[in-house]
């Protein structure tokens, strides 16, 4: 079964349709929504996490801050009816803010036992906390931090409504936003409201920033590359060969994905809001991307074209790792990026991380298993220029993955040295890698089987021997004046034996 460019083209049309008409949901991102969370026990306070963002200080005029809007706190009906007056105060919920570098300042420990939240007789006495409140040491660069605000009960209220508040933010840093209540009656409270994060250049986080500068880097590269391409695409239409059509396509795919990249980033800077519907199809183009990029590189190391006519029985395989890759990395995309709050990933995308590195480690394998039997299919045909093309290819690939396997290491101690997320401000280069080095591979796949009018001399031909082999080289160098396309000449007989060897090598793999 063989699968064309405009077959490609389909399917590819047909996942887009089907990620369009998905009903366009909104999930807000730095503006945190709340409703009815409940608070989980931990030691010996009641806890419940709003958020941890990147915050830059202020930069002229602007500045960063985090507001509160319509924070309500709901206790059960049980513990609302053991207060019989509607006077006096009789619960209260702590609202504590404090950067990544002060984590140790809230909290503390009695004769080095269990860290404990709040405040214990032991602990009042060692550290002059007050008993039943949250312990809060002043920050070494700032008295005023951790900010610390309350808000109480009355009688026998059942909920309690804090005030709209704005804390300004003046120092960068990773910062934390913790709802705390030590009273033990108020056990099963839960919380409304929303919380707006905001950095002086708009509502992306800190960690995401930086990568809206980066992908109108990445699509002016790729329109580069897009122009030139398309260039010599059009100029020798008549002698593109069907992997060009390939290497057309993943062009194309690679400029929509940094440009949908930027503006789903400008709607969510400029607006707080990451519409579900709008996240969801620029994962899907950035996995479709992948995806192709991925099944290119297989085609080329295993000679597709240029070797072997087409993939024969191998087709079906290539085509079922494709469609489990893109399955695989869809999953990944949505868990990381649609609805995405925080600046620290989700335990989620960690189960999902596996299935992607297992399907990239098969794929690696493969392909240079394949470009293995197609170099050597190569030296047996005595074929030096394609020969040569594909040992440029085959440098360029060890290259890729060599870097990418130090990268690969490099990020893991990047995320092992850094568990509080302190060194945010430089965490989206570790995105960033990835789409220079696949942008770096593609470069030299263009360079390789660039559109031209000897084009045709790489497709798959029956070669002639040393003399042809000479005189092929010596037409490739110089090309002609005229633009002729100078063909090689096959024989029949030649050509049914060596499709037949390709039939045979497809049923051994």
């Amino acid at each position: 079964m063989n699968i064309g460019f405009r077959d490609l083209s389909i399917f590819i049309l047909l996942v887009i349709i089907t990620t369009l008409t998905t009903k366009p949901n909104i999930v807000n991102a730095s503006i945190h929504l709340y409703q009815n969370d409940r608070f989980i026990e931990v030691g010996n306070s009641f806890f419940l996490s709003g958020g941890s963002e990147g915050i830059a200080a202020a930069i002229s005029d602007h500045r960063g801050f985090i507001r509160f809007e319509n924070i309500t706190f709901w206790r059960t009906k049980e513990s609302a009816n053991d207060h019989k007056t509607k006077k006096r105060t009789t619960g209260l919920v702590q609202i504590v803010i404090f950067e990544a570098a002060d984590r140790n300042n809230i909290g503390g420990s009695a004769y080095g036992g269990q860290r404990s939240i709040c405040c214990t007789p032991d602990l009042a006495k060692l550290e002059g906390c007050k008993q039943g409140e949250v312990i809060r040491i002043p920050s070494a660069t700032d008295l005023n931090w951790p900010i610390v605000l309350n808000v109480q009960f009355y009688g026998n209220l059942q909920s309690t409504k804090m005030d709209n508040a704005e804390v300004p933010i003046t120092k960068t840093g990773m910062y934390n936003l913790i709802f705390v209540a030590c009273d033990p009656k108020l056990r099963g409270l839960e919380m409304s409201g929303k919380t707006v994060w905001k950095n002086p250049g708009g509502y992306l986080p800190g960690r995401m920033a930086p990568l809206m500068s980066f992908y109108v880097f990445m699509s002016v590269l790729y329109l580069v590359l897009s122009v030139v391409w398309f260039f010599q695409y059009v100029r020798f239409w008549q002698d593109v060969l069907q992997l060009q059509h390939c290497i057309t396509a993943v062009i194309g795919l690679g400029l929509f994905e940094m440009l949908l990249w930027y503006f789903e980033y400008l709607n969510f800077n400029s607006s707080g809001a990451r519409p579900i519907a709008l996240t969801t199809w620029v994962v899907t183009v950035g996995a479709i991307r992948k995806t192709l990029s991925r099944l290119l590189v297989l085609c080329v190391s295993m000679g597709f074209g240029v070797v072997r006519p087409t993939l024969g029985g191998l087709t079906s395989k290539v085509l079922l790792i494709g469609v489990t890759y893109f399955v695989a990395s869809e999953l990944l995309n949505i868990a990381e990026y649609v609805g995405t709050i925080n600046d620290i990933s989700g335990r989620a995308r960690l189960i999902l991380v596996l299935p992607n590195a297992f399907l990239d480690a098969f794929l690696i394998l493969w392909i240079f298993t394949s470009l293995s039997k197609t170099l050597e299919q190569l030296q047996v045909k005595r074929s030096s220029v394609k020969l040569d093309i594909y040992r440029k290819f085959s440098n360029a690939l060890v290259v890729t993955v060599i870097a990418s396997v130090a990268w690969i290491g490099y990020e893991v101690y990047f995320k092992a040295t850094d568990p509080f997320n302190e060194r945010w401000q430089s965490a989206w280069i570790i995105t960033a890698f990835w789409d220079i080095i696949a942008f770096g591979l593609l470069c030299v796949i263009c360079y390789l089987w660039a559109p031209s009018q000897t084009s045709q001399r790489y497709a798959y031909s029956e070669q002639m021997g040393d003399d042809s082999e000479d005189e092929e080289s010596q037409s490739l160098a110089r090309g002609k004046a005229d633009g002729d396309v100078s063909l090689v000449k096959q024989e029949r007989n030649g050509d049914v034996s060596d499709e037949e060897d390709d039939d045979e090598e497809d049923k051994r793999e």
